[in-house]
């Protein structure tokens, strides 16, 4: 088989990793890639949303499949774009329609679903600039801290959790008057959740679905969870609280009324299903202390969650997707790997801010106890230099959590370039 993976970061390199492991698989190519994903298949220079290039790409190259990465091509409908073409409507896409990618692309419509499938969230109400008023006494209903969220795609910069009144009310008119530009025409204001966080994911071919490893990810620039959010600066699994009664309370609570929901409201969904969940350390008005609410939906797998999810997948990628594209997918068996997996990212000082470009990276071939995915990397001159805030993902496999994370801290310090920054202390919450 032919497959064309569609990406550019430590997620994409992750899914080259696993996708190139599998038998089925004859040639692999990755659009546009990086730096790493060279070292799994061929790189093409095209941008994942640039569709007509893509599918001249598909056509010449005689691809089986398009495995899509990133939001974005998925929010622009590339499913569609394939679905509607006579000579492409036979290349599977996996990840949802344009209708169906509209559960990550606006946060508004993500809460609508779940309130309509009975799906535990958190209680909110939307605004935009003409109802600014109503927007700022609403506020003032609410306890702090205050959860603001721009309703479209942010890069996962969008949210905002404010600790007063005041900051909370200057914020939401500074985001309906352009912070975000489009993504904040319409602003989403929920009570905030107070708990744990964890990423489940699930594969789904609209009808039925797998549940992959879950994961928890790390989205502080600073240790201990402080300073500006980022991309994740870290992910591990298991997830020690994500135990068998509550993955059961997902499956019942969340994972099959999202997947009914979907169906019922005739959204054609074929892909990953990523629910940002947090277990309430409280009781909330649809859930008790220690069950797990949504806090939001991604259309795609998370990163860096990726890049331990990925390790932790016993079974092959490839015939799991297969399962997706021929609607078949509950005679697919899934199987995960016992062990502990951990991921460490290495970032360019100055990120999530300011940061240059450009930096020769040294090291990488020194790391032997380690898998290292490349995020924002790429080729100059035959050097991988750095090309991103997040720069590279340290994964490391132990019999437990401490055993994974000591062999990433240790094989981070072999990889060297400018600037580089990486948090000490992830999973240590756990």
């Amino acid at each position: 088989m032919k497959l064309l993976l569609l990406g550019s970061g430590g997620r994409e390199h992750a899914l080259a990793w696993k996708i190139a492991q599998s038998p089925k698989i004859d040639k692999l190519y990755i659009a546009p890639g990086n730096a790493g994903t060279a070292n799994e298949g061929e790189n093409v220079n095209i941008k994942a949303d640039d569709f007509a290039s893509i599918k001249q790409f598909v056509l010449e190259n005689n691809i089986d499949m398009v495995v899509v990465g990133p939001e974005d091509p998925l929010v622009k409908g590339i499913y569609d774009e394939f679905k509607h073409d006579e000579q492409l409507k036979s290349v599977p896409v996996i990840g949802p329609s344009k209708q169906g990618a509209v559960l990550e692309g606006s946060k508004e419509f993500a809460k609508g679903f779940m309130q309509r499938h009975a799906v535990p969230t958190a209680a909110y109400r939307s605004f935009t600039s003409e109802t600014l008023e109503e927007g700022l006494r609403f506020l003032e209903t609410l306890q702090p801290p205050y959860v603001l969220k721009a309703d479209g795609l942010c890069a996962g910069k969008g949210v905002l959790i404010l600790p007063t009144l005041d900051e909370a009310k200057k914020e939401l008119k500074e985001m309906l008057s352009g912070m975000f530009g489009n993504a904040s025409a319409t602003v989403v204001i929920e009570e905030f959740l107070s708990g744990i966080e964890c990423s489940v994911f699930v594969l789904t071919d609209g009808k039925d679905y797998k549940i992959l490893p879950e994961a928890k990810d790390y989205k502080r620039i600073g240790e201990h969870d402080t300073g500006l959010n980022t991309g994740g600066m870290g992910s591990v699994s298991p997830v020690p609280f994500a135990d068998k009664e509550f993955m059961q309370k997902v499956e019942n609570y969340i994972i099959r009324p999202t997947v009914e929901g979907l169906a019922a409201e005739g959204i054609d969904y074929k892909g990953f299903i990523f629910f940002g969940l947090i277990r309430v350390d409280r009781d909330y008005s649809c859930a008790k202390a220690g069950d797990p609410m949504v806090i939001e939906y991604n259309v795609r797998m998370g990163d860096p969650e990726t890049e331990t999810v990925m390790l932790r997948l016993k079974s092959d990628l490839v015939d799991l997707l297969e399962g997706v594209a021929e609607g078949n997918l509950a005679e697919k068996s899934i199987e995960f790997d016992p062990r502990s997996a951990v991921c460490v990212m290495l970032v360019s000082g100055g990120y999530p801010e300011h940061y240059e470009k450009g930096y020769p990276i040294t090291g990488i071939n020194d790391v032997k106890d380690s898998i290292v995915f490349h995020a924002g990397t790429a080729l100059k001159d035959g050097e991988v230099v750095t090309n991103g805030g997040r720069v590279i993902a340290v994964s490391s496999y132990g019999a437990n959590k401490a055993e994974a994370l000591q062999k990433s801290f240790q094989e981070a310090q072999k990889i060297q370039f400018t600037k580089k920054y990486f948090r000490s202390d992830i999973g240590e919450d756990l």
